[in-house]
C-alpha cells in the first residue's frame, strides 16, 4: 500500500530511543522530513545518521526540554521554520513514576500532568493554527493504559490526553486534521531493560499479556505511521492501544 506520505514534514518529539525513535524511522522511510526532539543530542546524532544512512531525509534536530516553560511554542517555532511547515506531530515525550502515597506533595501530581498532559496540548495547539490554515493535519500522541496498577500519577494525566484528543478532533475535523491516541501496553525499550528483568517479563508475558510476550517499538510505530497518513483520513478522536492483548475490557 501507498500511504502517499512522502513529501511530508513531521516533528516527532520524545524521538531520541524507544518508541519515538522508531516512529521517526517509519516516517522517514517513507519519505518523511523530519524534526526530532529530545534532551540529548548524542542520541539524535545518532538517529540522524541511521536515517540517512537508509536513504532518508537528513532529519533537523531540535534538542528541547519540553518542562522548560515556554518549550512547547519555541520547538514548534524551531521545527516550523527548520521543515517549512509541519504537516504531522508526533507527541512522544512523557513518563511514569513508582506509584504515589496518599499523601504524596501536590508539586509531584503537578509534574506528571505537566509532562503527561499539559505540555502535550500546549505543543499541539502551537502547531495547529498552521494546520488549520492549510486545512490538512494529523495528530498523534503516545499514552499510556488506564487500568492503573495502584495510584500513579502518570495515568490520569494520560486519560486526560484521551479525553482532550477526543474533543479536539471534534473540533478540527472539518479542517482535515485528525487526533488520535496510541496506548502502548509492554513494548521493550532501554527503560523497560532497565525496570524489569528477564525473568520478570517472561513470568508476566506468560500470566498476563495474551500473544505471550513483550512487543517491539517497530510493532507499535507501524500503527502511527498509517494514521499518519492521507489513507487515514476517516480514523480520528481514536484510543488505539498496541499491547498484545493485555488490556482487559473491550471499549
Amino acid at each position: 500500500m501507498d500511504l502517499q506520505l512522502k513529501g511530508k514534514t513531521a516533528l516527532v518529539t520524545g524521538a531520541s530511543q524507544g518508541i519515538g525513535r522508531a516512529i521517526a524511522k517509519g516516517l522517514a522511510a517513507e519519505g518523511v522530513k523530519l524534526c526530532i526532539a529530545a534532551r540529548r543530542r548524542e542520541l539524535l546524532d545518532a538517529l540522524a545518521k541511521e536515517i540517512a544512512a537508509a536513504g532518508g531525509l537528513q532529519p533537523r534536530i531540535a534538542i528541547v526540554d519540553l518542562m522548560e516553560e515556554g518549550a512547547p511554542r519555541e520547538l514548534a517555532q524551531q521545527a516550523s521554520s527548520g521543515l517549512g511547515q509541519i504537516d504531522i506531530l508526533i507527541n512522544c515525550a512523557g513518563g511514569s513514576h513508582p506509584p504515589l502515597a496518599i499523601d504524596a506533595a501536590e508539586e509531584k501530581w503537578a509534574l506528571a500532568m505537566a509532562l503527561n498532559f499539559i505540555r502535550v496540548r500546549q505543543l499541539t495547539h502551537a502547531v495547529l493554527p498552521a494546520m488549520i490554515e492549510r486545512k490538512w493535519g494529523r495528530i498523534i500522541n503516545i499514552t499510556g493504559k488506564s487500568e492503573p496498577d495502584g495510584l500513579i500519577a502518570a495515568t490520569p494525566a494520560k486519560a486526560a490526553v484521551h479525553a482532550w484528543a477526543k474533543g479536539l478532533s471534534r473540533e478540527v475535523g472539518k479542517f482535515g486534521i485528525t487526533v488520535n491516541c496510541i496506548p502502548p501496553g509492554r513494548i521493550m525499550s532501554e527503560q523497560i531493560r532497565r525496570k524489569y528483568s528477564a525473568e520478570f517479563r517472561a513470568e508476566q508475558s506468560a500470566r498476563e499479556i495474551p500473544v505471550g510476550r513483550y512487543g517491539e517499538p517497530e510493532e507499535l510505530a507501524c500503527l502511527a505511521v498509517f494514521l499518519a497518513s492521507p489513507v487515514a483520513g476517516y480514523i480520528t478522536g481514536a484510543v488505539m492501544p498496541v499491547d498484545g492483548g493485555l488490556r482487559r475490557y473491550a471499549f
